[in-house]
């Protein structure tokens, strides 16, 4: 299914605010209620909204620092790359894995309390997976930018 500029106009505002009813929605992009709606299902059906979450603020919840770790595996590891994969996906501080081209295997964004709770983690867990060689660890400072949005292809601005 190709996109149409209706379409990217509803995935645009439920990118922005996922709790807007169809009803607000058709309001803002010119459908009546029941065809946004259908239009919203379907998109959901297409994969092109994969879920809708509530996005927390992770200061208030404690957990103040965010780390940027960059992993490389031995050459014997790189074999491993499905236990790794599995590995990593079992703990909650890892907020996103990625594999990498380049001299990196691995880009993972932590979120721990604070850096203490963040060695644990490394000395505990995050060097003690499969294969593991090396890590470097970046803790961001500040925030400049986050958002959850994509730019959407096609979108009329």
């Amino acid at each position: 299914m190709s996109l149409d500029a209706m379409d990217t106009r509803i995935l645009d505002l439920l990118q922005q605010d996922a709790s807007l009813t169809a009803a607000q929605i058709g309001d803002r992009v010119g459908l009546s209620q029941s065809p946004c709606w259908r239009r919203i299902n379907r998109l959901q059906q297409d994969g092109y909204i994969q879920r809708k979450v509530a996005i927390l603020d992770r200061h208030k919840l404690g957990l103040d620092v965010l780390v940027f770790a960059m992993v490389k595996l031995t050459a014997n590891g790189r074999r491993s790359l499905p236990e790794f994969a599995d590995a990593i996906r079992q703990y909650p501080e890892v907020q996103s894995c990625h594999t990498l081209m380049g001299e990196m295997d691995f880009m993972v964004k932590i979120v721990t309390e604070d850096v203490a709770a963040y060695e644990r983690f490394f000395f505990n867990h995050l060097s003690q997976l499969p294969g593991v060689q090396e890590v470097h660890s970046n803790i961001a400072m500040s925030e400049i930018k986050a958002t959850t949005a994509y730019g959407i292809p096609g979108k009329r601005h």
